[in-house]
């Protein structure tokens, strides 16, 4: 699996707000195309020259913006660069790139650092993806509707035409995604994605891989930050000619999955950064009779009861078995506790990183022992009502007291164990209530402008060198 260390500078703070691109077919600058498409190849000779002439009349008859494509070269060792060369100067929306490395993710993190185009998307040189879908792919991104699109192979709207083989791989990979990372989107393999280019700069300094899994990493990332990823349903037709290793890339996939998981878990990658300004989202507007934030809040910590006191139970059952009522009960809640805070720590409350965990998890146990207070007040209670009541009895009184203790859980963590998350992010949110106004455009070269965040990778070899070799 090939990697590149995560950069160590930070992405820019909240995203900018989604804004529809000018409806007038120009660029953001005069000659700056709108959509930029990547091609990655390596060693493709035969089907360079067609895919790219389809690719370019499809997009010449039906895009109304303007676009390049854009030729990413990995490293190829027969006569890829000289057809690549040759197109650029045959077809007047066309550009080549030769890396001096091979790698999907490397070529496609090149060319979209250094892209000038708003609009960012990738296909694969075969073009099994019908190119009737690339409008409908780019036209959230372009409206400002959504971060990034995809295509799907696995939407029950998509028509594939593929062997079991790949069939199989494809639909156990995404169902792996599910269930390790919890992802929600529904095919992260399919080559024919885009983003815009603002999310892009801000995404690429988190992504390692350089090699088939950038894809998944980059959508993962994206999820966990909150952005909007569109699917498209495709039509897709599997190339009978493909030289991927599925073996080898399903290893490194994996691989993959396996750091990014390790990564999320341990909060080493500031997500929480990447969030759309105060306003962009309209869970932000203030509705008369909801507080904002109370109900999303509400539901995590509901869910995160639920499962807690399920492990609380198992974990009573288990701890009874050897010890006293009280002892399993206060050791089953202990334990159960730790976890509890530390889910609504993240999926409650949105905290994220090692930063006042400890201080978290101390305020979590008292918490704790109010909670060990009630339910062991519950029981002794019920041995003085009956000494010879039923273990099942035990539980329904448990089940009870703990119903209370989560209600007077959620009240403490949400107005003294983590009041400071909530005042911090109300404050820290452009537009809101108290929160610090904008002082004007930052000098450049300070370690914050997004300039010296985003600076973009240089390919080694431009379409001009190249040409200038084959002279």
């Amino acid at each position: 699996m090939r990697t590149e260390p995560r950069s160590q500078t930070l992405p820019p703070g909240p995203l900018p707000t989604r804004d529809h691109l000018p409806a007038d077919t120009h660029g953001p600058s005069p000659g700056a195309p709108v959509l930029d498409v990547v091609v990655p190849v390596y060693n493709e000779e035969n089907d360079l020259g067609p895919c790219v002439r389809r690719l370019h009349a499809h997009l010449t008859r039906n895009f109304p913006y303007p676009f390049r494509v854009t030729i990413a070269d990995n490293a190829s060792t027969d006569a890829t660069p000289a057809v690549g060369a040759a197109l650029c100067e045959q077809l007047p929306s066309a550009a080549y790139t030769r890396l001096a490395q091979k790698g999907r993710g490397r070529a496609l993190r090149a060319v979209w650092a250094a892209s000038d185009a708003p609009v960012l998307a990738y296909m694969d040189v075969d073009l099994s993806t019908d190119l009737n879908a690339l409008l409908p792919l780019v036209a959230p991104l372009i409206s400002g509707h959504s971060d990034l699109a995809i295509g799907t192979r696995l939407s029950p709207a998509s028509r594939v035409v593929r062997g079991p083989r790949r069939e199989f791989i494809s639909r156990a990979y995404n169902l792996i995604l599910r269930g390790s990372l919890h992802a929600r989107f529904s095919d992260a393999q399919c080559g024919f994605k885009a983003v815009r280019r603002d999310v892009a700069q801000a995404l690429l300094p988190l992504v390692e891989d350089t090699g088939w899994f950038f894809d998944t990493e980059l959508l993962v990332l994206a999820e966990r930050a909150g952005l909007r990823i569109h699917e498209v349903p495709v039509d897709w037709v599997d190339d009978p000619h493909s030289s991927v290793n599925v073996v080898k890339t399903a290893t490194d996939d994996l691989k993959g999955v396996w750091r990014v998981g390790r990564a999320l878990a341990s909060g080493a990658l500031p997500l929480d950064r990447l969030a759309r300004p105060f306003g962009d989202d309209p869970r932000d507007r203030q509705v008369k009779g909801v507080p904002g934030g109370l109900a999303r809040q509400l539901v995590g910590f509901c869910a995160v009861g639920a499962l807690s006191t399920l492990f609380y139970l198992l974990l009573y059952s288990l701890f009874r078995t050897g010890v006293a009522a009280q002892a399993a009960n206060a050791l089953a809640l202990l334990v159960s506790a730790v976890a509890n805070t530390a889910a609504n720590r993240r999926l409650t409350f949105g905290v994220r990183g090692r930063t006042r965990a400890v201080r978290h998890q101390a305020q979590g146990l008292v918490v704790f022992a109010i909670g060990l207070a009630l339910t062991s007040g519950s029981l002794a209670a019920l041995d003085t009502a009956d000494p010879h009541h039923s273990h099942g009895a035990e539980l329904a009184v448990l089940i009870a007291a703990n119903l209370a203790a989560t209600v007077l859980r959620f009240l403490l963590l949400r107005v003294w164990v983590f009041s400071e998350q909530r005042s911090a992010a109300a404050t820290a949110r452009p537009g809101a209530a108290g929160a610090p106004q904008a002082q004007g455009p930052e000098t450049p070269g300070t370690p914050d402008t997004p300039e010296r965040l985003a600076e973009p990778l240089r390919p080694e070899t431009t379409v001009r060198d190249t040409q200038e070799t084959l002279r």
